[in-house]
């Protein structure tokens, strides 16, 4: 089963991390961190996600930490 795993302290928000995910499995979360924004967050109830890393090159901070491929 792939995922990732999105470092809540590096997010500032950009969100281009759910415009590059090919399954549209990242979203704006409720949560907010301590730079008073809403994170991005992963949301994969069905398992689809591929694994690619898209998000994970396309962010520009390095918010997305971890890449599991499964």
């Amino acid at each position: 089963m792939s995922h990732i795993v999105i470092d809540k302290n590096r997010c500032k928000g950009c969100y281009l991390c759910i415009d590059e995910c090919p399954k549209k499995l990242i979203k704006i979360g409720e949560s907010v961190n301590n730079l008073g924004v809403h994170l991005a967050e992963f949301d994969d109830p069905n398992n689809e996600c591929l694994g690619c890393a898209m998000c994970a090159v396309r962010c520009p901070d390095l918010a997305i930490k971890e890449v599991y491929r499964g």
